[in-house]
């Protein structure tokens, strides 16, 4: 152990008990929070590619002055981003527009095939649908309430209540998408609708599990660069001896040795779950269970400004893992500093006196 450790990783969990707090500073210190950047994914939808069929959806309607739900159909399975444009205006998930779809005209629309759809449009925004006995009479219905809920415009609502179509472009009917299209809106507006649904949040939640997969790569890249044998499971996968599998098991599940858990949250009331969850982990590791023997390492490996909110929490998650606490910045220092050496078959390669890439 160093004489002076700066981070948990490098203490016994004597030390750590003995002044916790700077431990935790350090931990802070290193944390880093991704909320202004995420992954974009497969089927981001691009400006320019939103533009084109917002352009086509005014050209189809003579400027927002009249829908014909024949002609937007027609459209929309010639270029299906028209769909995309109608949801937004709408506001509307994908789900949402299908259950209202569904009530409307009878016809069962599943979220499954209305997500399906969704995702489809946005991998493949230039490829025509193709009309089908399934694909038709849904994607007719969504036209249908979506021409009749823009053109009737914000119904009356009660004062307390707040409704679904009480936007700029959608409170007055066609006449508001009218005058918007042909003004454009006023600035204010558009920030204080932003406020109401935040920006980049329909985005965000599609792409929320990549935005973890960024920490889950990077640690495999440094497992695999040790030459270190793991077991990376997936969502929700069931493991013997595990009520909720944890992400990396070393050497396998079979006989596990080490434990990962990587999380990445930008929200406290989300740390906390996750520090519940590595507490619980830790737990196991004391006790065993009836397929699982005790005494394997747990390891957490940590991202977000939401960690660096409840100090309590952290030190919880510091005495769990006996200090083997990890962010992206220390990320480096996860082999030598674990329990995991005593599984490395290669050493990445030094040049210089220095390792290769940091």
């Amino acid at each position: 152990m160093p004489m002076n450790p700066s981070f948990p990783f490098e203490a016994d969990l004597a030390a750590i008990l003995v002044k916790p707090d700077a431990f935790i500073d350090g931990v802070f210190a290193s944390l880093e929070s991704a909320f202004l950047v995420m992954p974009r994914g497969q089927g981001f939808v691009t400006f320019p590619d939103f533009e084109n069929g917002y352009e086509l959806l005014k050209q189809a309607t003579s400027g927002f002055t009249q829908l014909d739900e024949e002609t937007l159909f027609v459209t929309a399975l010639r270029v299906p981003l028209v769909l995309i444009v109608l949801r937004a205006m709408l506001g509307f998930t994908p789900s949402e527009w299908a259950y209202i779809a569904g009530q409307n005209s009878g016809i069962e629309i599943t979220q499954n095939f209305a997500r399906s759809l969704d995702r489809k449009i946005r991998l493949q925004p230039q490829t025509p649908l193709r009309p089908s006995a399934v694909t038709e009479p849904r994607v007719r219905a969504l036209v249908k309430i979506a021409c009749k809920m823009l053109q009737e415009g914000l119904p009356v609502t009660p004062p307390e209540l707040l409704h679904r179509l009480d936007k700029a472009d959608t409170q007055g009917g066609l006449a508001a998408a009218r005058s918007l299209a042909g003004m454009g809106v006023p600035y204010a507006m558009l920030l204080y609708e932003r406020f109401l649904g935040r920006p980049f949040a329909g985005h965000r939640d599609s792409v929320s599990e990549l935005i973890g997969d960024v920490l889950e790569l990077a640690i495999e890249t440094e497992l695999t660069n040790a030459g270190i044998s793991f077991r990376k499971t997936r969502r929700a996968e069931r493991v013997p001896g595990f009520d909720q599998a944890p992400d990396f098991i070393v050497p396998s599940e079979f006989n596990p040795q080490v434990v990962i858990e990587a999380k990445i949250t930008e929200d406290d009331g989300t740390a906390r779950d996750k520090v519940t969850r590595i507490q619980h982990l830790a737990s196991l590791s004391a006790v065993g269970s009836s397929t699982l023997s005790p005494g394997f390492e747990v390891v957490a490996c940590i991202g977000g400004r939401g960690f660096k909110t409840r100090r309590e929490d952290m030190k919880k998650m510091l005495i769990a893992t006996k200090g083997k606490v990890f962010t992206v910045k220390t990320l480096t220092r996860l082999i030598e500093c674990t329990r995991l050496k005593d599984f490395r078959t290669q050493t990445p390669p030094v040049i210089g006196g220095e390792i290769d890439g940091i």
